[in-house]
């Protein structure tokens, strides 16, 4: 079977479904290393799937993941790490679980019984009942999390390219051409007057650019519109701020 058949490419695909945005597959970090070979030198370690947008890394872990398999873990012959196959794999997923979240990359590992998978582990590719599974693997925990979640895969959508934000405390930022927009995203909460207000004070920190081709974001749930546009509209076009509406089905709605 070739890896475009596999197991580990539907579910890529699933993710991408999810995602809306193509990973790059069996993706290298320079800072994800192997044990050092013979002659010293140390190859990088491929990622499943890496979503660039989502700073997200999707490891499809198969059953000889996490239990002895003989024809995939070759007992008899030791790898670089002084180690059967089958223990090097543990250590280099051990090595995955803790490097990628070191350098600021979500981690969301993905098994055969977390779909629908016969006894062997392999996949029955019910794609509606995965899906649905893996929409909620990939889901996070706060409101902040999944307004965040819906905007990105709306600026990928449009052209926008998300990129490291210049300022760490910035939620979002992404580009297109020569623009530029800086966001900053509210989840829902019981005060979501005084959330706005604190997210228009953030975002007048971040206005350290003259260039009209930066723009600023404010991205808030439904339950907090009306307390954002408590600015008035006239003063948010001055400041080059669009309001962005997530509504509860991950739709996005720009309300100026």
């Amino acid at each position: 079977m070739s890896r475009d058949d596999s197991d580990e490419a539907y579910v890529i695909r699933l993710c991408n479904e999810v995602l809306g945005e193509q990973a790059a597959t069996q993706h290298r970090f320079t800072w994800l290393l192997g044990d050092p070979s013979t002659n010293g030198r140390r190859a990088t370690l491929p990622v499943d799937g890496y979503w660039p947008g989502h700073q997200l890394v999707v490891e499809y872990r198969e059953r000889q993941h996490d239990q002895p398999v003989a024809h995939f873990d070759k007992p008899d012959k030791l790898t670089v790490s002084g180690v059967h196959r089958g223990d090097q794999r543990a250590l280099y997923d051990a090595r995955r679980d803790s490097e990628i979240p070191a350098h600021g990359l979500r981690l969301v590992v993905i098994r055969p019984a977390d779909l629908d998978a016969d006894s062997r582990g392999r996949l029955r590719r019910n794609s509606a009942s995965d899906l649905q599974a893996i929409r909620k693997l990939l889901g996070r925990n706060s409101d902040e999390d999944r307004v965040t979640d819906a905007f990105r895969i709306w600026l990928i959508s449009e052209g926008w390219t998300p990129v490291e934000p210049t300022d760490r405390f910035t939620d979002i930022e992404a580009t297109r051409g020569g623009e530029r927009v800086i966001g900053e995203v509210k989840g829902e909460t019981s005060e979501p007057g005084i959330d706005a207000d604190i997210a228009y004070g953030q975002l007048l920190r971040r206005m350290t650019e003259v260039s009209t081709d930066v723009r600023y974001a404010l991205i808030i749930p439904t339950a907090s519109v009306r307390a954002a546009q408590r600015v008035p509209a006239h003063v948010r076009t001055q400041l080059r701020i669009r309001l962005y509406e997530v509504t509860a089905d991950g739709q996005v709605r720009q309300l100026d």
